[in-house]
């Protein structure tokens, strides 16, 4: 007798869970890194818009990983009455939280770095007493900005790897928030540069180009998880492209003996995925129990992802299955 059907589901495979379990080491590192970075970015800050901008990308930074630690957590809530999908939505609420975060600081960045350079502000980077010998303040903000740029590069391609395995779309807007990170702690070194040798305007452009980084991060993101929470077709980790599993579930559908044709809607709960596959009988006869049993067990096996599946036995397809010209 084939197992009772397991809807909402809220624990992930042995695999899935070790990658989680690293990711979440590696969000931890990355806040208690943050926070440190933040303070030192702010100490040596001083009038640059650069730094500003650099400083303020990385506190906006600690919004990926915290909605992360956050989301998984609640993911593991066990199905209820009013929650009957469980709560897998969360990593797509998370997702939408920390893209509107990202899109509106962006903006600001913009916004604030282009009146600065439209109204021709000359940033002046001052001189501290390091020792008792005064000391060009652009000589300590420049590795600060290194200082910053290279962990988190790391970072980001660590948690680059893990994004796959876990379809989590938080963590790989997080992994490229991190690429946004090292690529602006360079560019804020260029401005400081730029300062030092008399091109004010170097450190105005260099934040627009960082706040540039960040509107496109947070413009990507907030399409994909809009999309995702209004249940377009599922797509891989990135977005870039419809999840394969849906072309799978079609043809073991269709490798049925009994199964005249078939086709699936797959909508994407965060982790995991909500089928529902539609399947016509051969002859019009109607299938067994033990059938759309096997039939369902067998599309379960493809993917982790798939505990989540009803199949319904129709007449003809619904028409939004049906080829168009």
């Amino acid at each position: 007798m084939s197992p009772a059907p397991r809807f909402g589901i809220t624990e992930l495979p042995e695999k899935q869970a070790r990658v989680l379990r690293r990711a979440i080491r590696l969000e931890r590192i990355d806040l208690c890194f943050r926070a440190v970075t933040v303070v030192l970015m702010i100490t040596v800050a001083g009038n640059s818009q650069a730094m500003k901008a650099a400083w303020i990308e990385d506190a906006l930074s600690f919004l990926p990983p915290l909605s992360f630690l956050l989301a998984v957590r609640i993911i593991r809530r066990r199905p209820s009455r009013r929650h009957p999908y469980g709560y897998h939505r969360s990593v797509g609420v998370a997702h939408l939280v920390a893209s509107v975060c990202l899109l509106t600081m962006g903006l600001y960045l913009l916004i604030e770095s282009g009146l600065g350079l439209v109204e021709a502000e000359h940033p002046a980077i001052g001189v501290v007493s390091l020792l008792g010998h005064p000391v060009w303040l652009g000589w300590l903000m420049i590795p600060a900005a290194l200082l910053t740029g290279i962990p988190t590069m790391i970072l980001g391609r660590m948690k680059l790897k893990l994004a796959p395995d876990l379809h989590d779309k938080v963590l790989f807007a997080d992994a490229d928030m991190n690429k946004a990170d090292w690529m602006t702690s360079l560019t804020t070194v260029i401005g400081i540069l730029g300062i030092g040798i008399g091109w004010w305007w170097t450190d105005s452009v260099a934040a627009i180009i960082i706040s540039g980084s960040i509107i496109r991060d947070g413009w990507g993101n907030l399409r994909s998880c809009i999309a995702d929470l209004m249940d377009v077709r599922a797509t891989t980790y990135d977005s870039s492209e419809p999840h394969p599993i849906i072309g799978e579930i079609k043809e073991e559908l269709r490798r049925r003996d009994w199964v005249e044709e078939a086709d699936c809607r797959v909508r994407d709960q965060g982790h995991v995925f909500h089928v529902e596959a539609f399947v016509v009988p051969r002859g019009g006869r109607t299938p067994s129990l033990e059938e759309l049993a096997a039939a369902r067990e067998a599309c379960v096996e493809l993917d982790w992802k798939m505990q989540d599946m009803v199949l319904v036995p129709v007449e003809k397809l619904p028409e939004e299955f049906l080829p168009r010209g």
